[in-house]
């Protein structure tokens, strides 16, 4: 078969390699019929995430059908359409039992594209399929089932729910990539009483406030005085939420919240960012951090069918599954291209 191969900083292959097979009695062997790439994959590229070993398969986002499932699976079998979630969980340990699959001990957690070979291929193996892989409906396209492998639970998650989001909240969102904007349609389902979006590019905010946001900030010299004015009496916002995963956006956020208000932290850092406690002990600040469960997963589908939440307009390219490459090059270009989510399909 055909996969994205990572072969150390900065260098990639699309090219032939073995088909997966079922190892384990709990593994299911999918057919990959959508698959999208994230910002995560980027940062390994880069070589912000050492642990990948060279000659991995990338990706840990798709939607498929299943071609062959383990003695052990009792949940999925051969020929349902699945989402392949970027979590996997074995079910048993004492994370898994308590719905943090991301924290998995039991030999889960983040291993799509991480420890084991992931999503970026003609075929893949999931392990702890029971837990892992969600039938889909016939009503849910490919296309809108990708967004909830991995950036709507990331963004209800480890924005919203850590954030506690609330009605009549004051939420800014610092970053209008994809998992910002998805972070943008979650926090609309608690009511707040406004969302503002900070981000450089204008094609960006363009996207937030069709998102839902009710207003949106150019980054800048003067985006922490513009946000404090859009807050109620100009003290800060209640939540804000860093989505990119840099250390100014970070400690922006840091800035712009109240006293008594809350920073979730939502993006993949790969430098190191100053946390100035001599200004945050005494303002009550709390500050949270996580890696997604997919633990919400199954309410978030639920919310998508029932037409309560709504991710259109977050993908903006879309290739065949042979075009890996090029799909990986407009992506990396954000700036250039305008791509926020990128999908590719099989042909």
């Amino acid at each position: 078969m055909k996969a994205l191969t990572y072969h150390g900083p900065g260098r990639r292959t699309w090219g032939d390699v073995p088909d997966p097979v079922v190892r384990d009695p709990e593994d299911a062997v999918v057919r990959v019929d959508a698959v999208t790439i994230c910002g995560t994959d980027l940062h390994i590229l880069k070589g912000d995430v050492p642990e990948v070993a060279e000659g991995r398969i990338l990706g840990h986002e798709a939607v498929g059908t299943v071609v062959e499932a383990g003695s052990a699976v009792r949940t999925v079998a051969a020929g349902d359409r699945v989402l392949v979630s970027c979590v996997s969980a074995c079910g048993r340990c004492a994370y898994c039992r308590a719905g943090v699959y991301g924290q998995c001990l039991g030999g889960g957690g983040w291993i799509l594209g991480h420890l084991v070979d992931g999503t970026q291929a003609e075929l893949v193996r999931t392990p702890f399929a029971d837990n892992s892989l969600h039938r889909l409906p016939d009503a849910v396209s490919d296309e809108t089932a990708l967004m909830f492998a991995d950036i709507l639970p990331t963004a209800y998650e480890v924005g919203i729910r850590n954030g506690r989001v609330g009605p009549g909240d004051t939420v800014v969102i610092v970053g209008a990539g994809p998992v910002g904007l998805a972070a943008v349609a979650a926090a609309r389902l608690y009511t707040p009483r406004r969302i503002v979006v900070v981000d450089l590019a204008e094609s960006r905010l363009a996207a937030a406030r069709a998102a839902g946001a009710d207003e949106t900030v150019r980054a800048g010299e003067d985006a922490e005085e513009a946000v404090r004015a859009l807050s109620p009496d100009g003290l800060g916002v209640d939540v804000a939420i860093e989505a990119v995963g840099i250390p100014d956006t970070f400690e922006l956020c840091t800035r712009l919240v109240r006293a008594g208000g809350r920073v979730a932290n939502v993006g993949v850092h790969g430098r190191p960012a100053v946390l100035h406690l001599e200004d945050l002990w005494i303002r009550n600040v709390t500050v949270t951090t996580g890696l997604v469960d997919t633990s919400s997963t199954p309410l978030l589908l639920g919310l998508l069918e029932a037409g309560k939440l709504s991710v259109d307009g977050l993908v903006t390219h879309r290739f065949g599954l042979d075009e890996m490459p090029e799909a990986y090059d407009v992506f990396a270009d954000s700036a250039g291209s305008g791509a926020l989510k990128v999908a590719l399909f099989r042909t």
